[in-house]
C-alpha cells in the first residue's frame, strides 16, 4: 500500500521543515506531493532543496491558485492507493495517518474524515471559526443525510482511484464542500474517526476567514441542487 500525502502550501516557511519531519516519521510506505501555490515568503526556495528526496514530489504553481486548485494538480500526480490531504500547517498531527488509512486499507471503506470534535481534550479555534465550521457540518448532515461532526476537517482520507473519479472544479477553500457532497451524491456515508488538533492564530498565519464559510454554505447547496 502506497500512501499518497497531498500538501497544498503558501507562505509556510515557518512549518514546512518540521512538518516534512513528522510526516516522514510516519512508518507507512509513502509519496509526499507538494504544490507550492506561488508563496512569496521563501517556502518556494525551500521546497526546491527537496526535490532530491525520493518520496517527495514538488510542484510550483506560477502563481497562487488557491487550495483548492493546488490539491487538484497534487491529485493529478499521485500514484498511490490511498491519499491524505494534509494542510503545511502544524495544526494536525501526521501520526493520525496510521489509523485513518486502516479502513481504507482493509477494503472496508471508500472515504474517511478525521473529526478534530471526537477528540474531547482538544482545544478549537476562534468562537467565530467554531460556530462556522458547525452551520457547516450542520447543513452538510440536512442536506446529504451525512452524521458529520466535523465537515471542514482538513484530514480527509480516500481510496485514491475514488477520488480520481470525482470531478472536482474547486480552486479555493471550498475543496472541503465540494468533495463532501459530491462523495455523499455517490451514495457513501462518511465514516469519522478522532485526531488530534493544535489550533494556530490568524498572526501565526491561519488563512481561513468567514467569508470562507459563506462560500462553503453557497457551495453545499449549489451541490444538493446540480448534478
Amino acid at each position: 500500500m502506497l500512501l499518497s500525502v497531498l500538501i497544498p502550501a503558501y507562505n509556510e516557511i515557518k512549518s514546512i521543515d518540521t512538518l516534512l519531519e513528522k510526516i516522514q516519521a510516519v512508518p507507512l510506505t509513502k509519496e509526499i506531493i507538494i504544490v507550492d501555490d506561488g508563496s512569496t515568503d521563501g517556502t518556494r526556495e525551500r521546497l526546491a532543496t527537496f526535490e532530491s528526496v525520493p518520496n517527495i514530489r514538488v510542484v510550483f504553481h506560477d502563481h497562487n491558485q488557491g487550495k483548492g486548485a493546488a490539491i487538484r494538480t497534487a491529485i493529478k500526480h499521485m500514484t498511490g492507493d490511498i491519499a491524505i490531504v494534509q494542510d503545511a500547517d502544524l495544526e494536525y498531527e501526521p501520526l493520525d495517518y496510521l489509523f485513518l488509512v486502516r479502513p481504507i486499507a482493509e477494503g472496508k471503506e471508500k472515504v474517511i474524515y478525521g473529526s478534530r470534535f471526537l477528540k474531547p481534550e482538544n482545544r478549537h479555534s476562534y468562537f467565530s471559526f467554531y460556530i462556522g465550521g458547525q452551520v457547516v457540518t450542520l447543513l452538510t448532515n440536512l442536506l446529504f443525510n451525512q452524521r458529520l461532526t466535523d465537515e471542514p476537517t482538513c484530514y480527509k482520507v480516500f481510496d485514491a482511484n475514488f477520488l480520481r473519479s470525482i470531478p472536482l472544479e474547486c480552486t479555493r477553500f471550498e475543496f472541503c464542500p465540494e468533495v463532501t457532497a459530491k462523495v455523499a451524491k455517490r451514495g457513501i456515508r462518511i465514516r469519522e474517526l478522532p485526531i488530534s488538533y493544535y489550533p494556530r492564530s490568524i498572526a501565526e498565519g491561519k488563512k481561513i476567514s468567514w467569508l470562507d464559510g459563506i462560500e462553503a454554505i453557497w457551495v453545499l447547496l449549489k451541490y444538493r441542487i446540480v448534478k
